[in-house]
């Protein structure tokens, strides 16, 4: 998620993975809360040691385009769902108490041809202090944080394989994702993500949106993204996504901004047409 002039913005979440055991959950809060206490994402929290070792039986490349190909049917799957996504964005002051705090909960649902239609719910009346929201911010929460990895986007990335890492109650591969370039007006992500070793579909992720403007134009907004991890939750046996944080401490020319996030996909529901697409 982006934010402009006149001011910074972060976002802090906790871990919601309701598909694994619960005292994993409590441990990765746990976690989230010590990387709050920093003011800093913490990309690392429930990440066991980082083997490098070479997957078996299969390349870098056969990896890449079978969980590509899971995250095909995790994007097809999804399509067929409702779900609640909730947003809690708060600023705070030097002392590390909120001074400022917008909330917003929407219904999220797609029609027959896979267009999303969301509905809020919930809409506070925004107090935060010193910051903006603009579309991109808007579509980091959508598209960036909820991100699925299909096949068609592949191209797209440089995706470097890094190793494997136990992450909470899962073995993972890890990938590095950079774009291969960045086309005008087109946004990107940048970072890591995470493959479950049994299902090859992703797990985790943790990075940003691309490109910034940390130099713009004369008399033109700065557009500083902070770095956001998000986790994923069992859903019918597919890993969709569930839960989003960020926690950072953003620098502008003339002030530093503190904000955190909280952004939750929960309640999810399939439509009447999706019971046929649904995976048993």
């Amino acid at each position: 998620m982006n934010l402009t002039i006149p001011s910074a913005f972060g976002n802090l979440g906790e871990v919601m993975r309701s598909g694994v055991q619960f005292a994993s959950i409590l441990s990765l809060a746990a976690s989230a809360l010590l990387a709050a206490a920093n003011a800093q994402t913490d990309c690392n929290a429930g990440n066991g040691v980082l083997d490098t070792t070479a997957p078996k039986n299969m390349t870098p490349a056969e990896l890449i385009q079978k969980f590509s190909t899971e995250e095909n049917k995790v994007r097809d799957a999804r399509s067929h769902y409702a779900f609640t996504q909730d947003m809690l964005i708060q600023t705070l002051n030097d002392k590390s108490a909120v001074d400022g705090q917008m909330h917003e909960v929407s219904t999220v649902s797609y029609d027959d041809k896979g267009k999303r239609q969301e509905n809020v719910t919930f809409a506070e009346q925004s107090t935060l202090r010193g910051v903006a929201l603009t579309a991109d911010d808007m579509d980091d929460v959508r598209r960036f944080m909820p991100w699925i990895l299909t096949s068609d986007q592949v191209p797209e990335y440089n995706l470097t394989y890094a190793g494997q890492q136990h992450v909470d109650d899962l073995d993972t591969y890890v990938f590095h994702v950079e774009p291969r370039k960045q086309e005008k007006n087109k946004r990107y992500f940048s970072g890591r993500i995470w493959v479950d070793n049994r299902d090859f579909q992703v797990v985790k992720l943790c990075g940003k949106s691309v490109p910034e403007q940390v130099q713009p134009k004369k008399h033109q907004p700065l557009d500083i993204r902070p770095t956001f991890v998000g986790y994923r939750q069992l859903v019918d046996g597919f890993w969709f996504p569930a839960y989003a944080r960020v926690d950072d401490t953003l620098q502008f020319r003339t002030e530093s901004v503190r904000l955190r996030e909280i952004v939750k996909f929960t309640s999810y529901k399939r439509s009447g047409a999706a019971n046929a697409a649904a995976k048993p």
